[in-house]
C-alpha cells in the first residue's frame, strides 16, 4: 500500500463531513498512545501552555526521583528514557519557549543527580549536548527571553 502525501490527505479531509472527521480522530486515537496524547494536548492543554509546562516539569521530577542510582548503566538508561519523553512533549507543543523551559529543567535535574554525572562520560556528553541545543534555540527567541534564558544556562554551566 502506498502512503498518501500530506497534500492528498489534506484535500481528502476537506471533503469529509464533521461526523466523519470525528470518527477519523477517534480511530487514530485507538491505534497509538502517542496519537491519543497528541489529541489530548491539542484539545485540552494547548490553550494553557504554562500549565502544560508545569505538568511536564512535575512529570520529569517524578521520573528523576524513580531512577535506580545503583549503577551508571541504570542511570543512563533512565535518563535517555526521560529525555525521549521530554522531546515527545516538545514535539506536541512546537513552541520554542516551551522547548527551552523543559530542556532547562531536564538539564537542571540531570546536573544535580547523585552520583554525579561528572564521573560518567556518556551522561556528561548528553548534558553538554542538550545545553548546546538550548543555546541554539534561545538565539531565535525575543531579546528579553534570550537574556533570561542565558542567565539560566550560565547557572547550569557553573
Amino acid at each position: 500500500m502506498k502512503t498518501a502525501t500530506i497534500k492528498e490527505i489534506k484535500t481528502e479531509l476537506n471533503t469529509c463531513s464533521h461526523q466523519e472527521l470525528i470518527e477519523l480522530c477517534l480511530q487514530l486515537s485507538r491505534f497509538k498512545k502517542e496519537n491519543k496524547e497528541l489529541i489530548t494536548y491539542i484539545l485540552f492543554e494547548s490553550t494553557n501552555e504554562n500549565e502544560y509546562i508545569i505538568q511536564i516539569k512535575t512529570e520529569i521530577d517524578e521520573q528523576f526521583n524513580m531512577i535506580n542510582t545503583s549503577t551508571y548503566y541504570f542511570i543512563k538508561k533512565s535518563v535517555r528514557k526521560i529525555l525521549r519523553n521530554v522531546k515527545k512533549h516538545i514535539r506536541y507543543s512546537k513552541n520554542k519557549e516551551t522547548e527551552v523551559e523543559l530542556l532547562l529543567h531536564f538539564c537542571g535535574k540531570l546536573k544535580h543527580i547523585t552520583p554525579s554525572i561528572q564521573n560518567n562520560i556518556v551522561l556528561k556528553n548528553m548534558y553538554h549536548r542538550e545545553i548546546m541545543s538550548i543555546q541554539k534555540k534561545v538565539q531565535v527567541l525575543h531579546e528579553d527571553l534570550q537574556y533570561d534564558y542565558t542567565i539560566k544556562i550560565k547557572e547550569l554551566l557553573i
